[in-house]
């Protein structure tokens, strides 16, 4: 029996989210996995050229990593199911590997011992395609990323609010791009 595509497994959102869940476990099991894995200064300093890209799987705890996995598969599913895994794809690598490259240089000169961590770029660069798109739900995307940008802080918690609002716009830059 053939399956349709919502009910295959193997889409490219489910495959994005097991190897993010593969990667934290890996950076979990290694002696400072997350000063490996996140982008840091060991960006410039020692040459880790591949932390622009491997911060996007790393996460600062289960928490951070069920919720930025959670947004992944609602949106990511959604693009996917509307505009196809290609673009899926691209949006996700290209528009996280762009937030993390000027999240990295906006903090660069504002703390050098900040160590970026997670998805929530590249999530909030998927909300920001979707905002552009589905102009209905552009005024509830944006309450969501000041709420997840600003509520956390509030209550103490260090997160890179900056990555959430950078990701919104690559994200909206992107699809206008793309249109």
């Amino acid at each position: 029996m053939l399956r349709s595509y919502n009910q295959s497994k193997f889409t490219a959102t489910n495959i994005i989210i097991v190897i993010t869940i593969i990667m934290y476990i890996i950076q979990e099991s290694i002696n400072q996995g997350g000063l490996l894995f996140g982008l840091n200064m060991y960006f410039i300093l020692y040459d880790f050229w591949w932390q622009p890209l491997s911060t996007m799987f790393a996460h600062g705890g289960i928490f951070h990593l069920a919720m930025n996995m959670f947004v992944l598969y609602q949106f990511g599913g959604l693009i996917e199911r509307s505009r196809g895994s290609k673009e899926l794809v691209l949006l996700y690598f290209i528009c996280g590997i762009a937030t993390s490259l000027i999240s990295f240089a906006y903090i660069y000169y504002l703390d050098n011992y900040v160590n970026l961590v997670g998805a929530s770029g590249a999530i909030c660069a998927i909300l920001g395609y979707v905002a552009f798109w589905d102009k209905a739900q552009r005024g509830g995307i944006i309450t969501w990323v000041l709420l997840i940008s600003v509520a956390p802080l509030l209550i103490g918690l260090p997160i890179a609010w900056y990555a959430h609002f950078i990701g919104l716009a690559v994200g909206f830059l992107y699809a206008i791009i793309r249109k």
